[in-house]
C-alpha cells in the first residue's frame, strides 16, 4: 500500500493538522506501507522530525502512484475527482464544517459530530473513536507530581496566543494557591508577579511536551488536538476555546464531563475573576480532578487511526 498525507503547519494555524498526520504515518508504517508527506511544516520541526525517523518521504502534492491520499486541511477545496482520476482513494479529515469536502472516506473525530449534509461521500467515520493520536501519546504512563500541583499550559504552536497565555497566568496567580507551572508558548507572554509558592517556567513547544504531561496534575489547553491527547492520558484539564473551529469540540467536551471550561479566548480579560475561580476549583479539588481524569481516559482510547486504516484496507483490498 502507498499512502500520501497532505497537511500544513505554521505560526498562524498551529501544529494540530501535522500532528494528526504523524499519527497516520506511524500506524501506516507499522503496517509496512510506503508513506509520503506533502505540505509545510513551518515552526514544527520538532514534530515533523518524526517523519524522518519513520522514513516518510517529502514530496510535492501529486496523487499519481498512490493507493490513497489523506487530506487534513481547511484551506483546500474539493479534491475527490482529481485524486480518484489518479487511481487513488481520498480520505478527508474534517472538524464539523471545517475542512469538509466529498471523499471516499470522511473522518470527523469530534466528541459529538453534528448532522452532515449528503454530498456523495461513500463512508462516514464519525466520533472520538476515530481520533488520531501519536504513538508517544499512547505509550505515556502518567504519574502526577504534586504537591505543589504541576500545571502545564499549552495553547498550540501559534505565536499569536502569547497575550492569552499572559491572561491565563494572571488567573493562575490570582488563585493564590501554590503551583509549579510549565508554559509552552511561542512569543513572550506577560508574566505577572507571583505569590509565595508559585513558580513559572516558559519554553517553546517541543517534544518535551509529552514528558511534561506525564507528570501534570492540571493542564490548561486549547480545545484542539492537544486536548484530545490530554484526554487519552487522563490529565485533568481546563479547556480554552481559542478559535471558532474549536467551538463544537469545546462544547461537547464540557457536556461529556471531560474538562472544565474557561470560555473563549477573546473574552478572557473581561471574565478573569470567573476564570480564576474555575482554576482555583481544579487546583484545590482532588475529587474533581479524579472524576475528570477517569471520564476523559475512558472516552479516548487512542486507537482511532487503526480503525480508519482498517476501513481503508477493506476498500482497497476487500477480504
Amino acid at each position: 500500500m502507498r499512502l500520501l498525507l497532505r497537511a500544513d503547519a505554521s505560526a498562524s494555524i498551529g501544529a494540530g493538522h501535522v500532528a494528526r498526520m504523524v499519527a497516520y504515518a506511524e500506524r501506516a508504517v507499522a503496517r509496512g506501507w510506503f508513506v509520503a508527506f506533502s505540505g509545510s511544516v513551518d515552526g514544527v520541526g520538532w514534530l515533523a522530525s518524526r517523519f524522518d525517523e519513520l522514513g516518510v518521504t517529502r514530496v510535492a502534492f501529486d496523487a499519481s502512484g498512490f493507493d490513497a491520499v489523506v487530506v487534513d486541511h481547511y484551506g483546500l477545496g474539493d479534491l475527490r475527482s482529481e485524486v480518484n482520476a489518479s487511481g487513488a482513494l481520498l480520505v478527508s479529515i474534517e472538524d464539523d464544517v471545517f475542512g469538509r469536502r466529498p471523499a471516499d472516506i470522511v473522518v470527523d473525530s469530534g466528541f459529538a459530530p453534528s448532522s452532515r449534509p449528503e454530498d456523495g461521500s461513500d463512508v462516514l467515520l464519525r466520533g472520538i473513536a476515530y481520533a488520531p493520536l501519536r504513538d508517544v501519546v499512547r505509550s505515556v504512563r502518567r504519574v502526577p507530581a504534586g504537591p505543589p500541583p504541576h500545571v502545564t499550559v499549552a495553547l498550540g504552536g501559534g505565536d499569536q496566543w502569547a497575550p492569552t497565555v499572559g491572561l491565563l497566568l494572571r488567573a493562575l496567580r490570582d488563585t493564590e494557591l501554590p503551583f509549579a507551572a510549565d508554559v509552552l508558548v511561542r512569543g513572550e507572554p506577560s508574566l505577572p508577579a507571583l505569590r509565595p509558592g508559585q513558580s513559572v517556567r516558559i519554553a517553546a513547544p517541543s517534544p518535551a511536551l509529552l514528558e511534561l504531561f506525564a507528570t501534570t496534575d492540571v493542564a490548561v489547553s486549547a480545545a484542539g488536538v492537544t486536548f484530545v491527547e490530554l484526554c487519552c492520558l487522563g490529565v485533568p484539564t481546563a479547556a480554552v476555546r481559542l478559535v471558532d473551529n474549536q467551538e463544537p469540540g469545546y462544547r461537547a467536551a464540557l457536556d461529556l464531563g471531560l474538562a472544565v471550561g474557561l470560555g473563549p479566548a477573546e473574552s478572557l480579560s473581561s471574565r478573569l475573576p470567573a476564570v480564576t475561580e474555575v482554576l482555583r476549583s481544579l487546583l484545590s479539588d482532588a475529587a474533581l480532578r479524579e472524576r475528570l481524569s477517569a471520564t476523559a481516559s475512558s472516552t479516548v482510547d487512542g486507537r482511532g487511526v487503526d480503525r480508519v486504516l482498517d476501513r481503508l484496507e477493506d476498500r482497497i483490498c476487500p477480504r
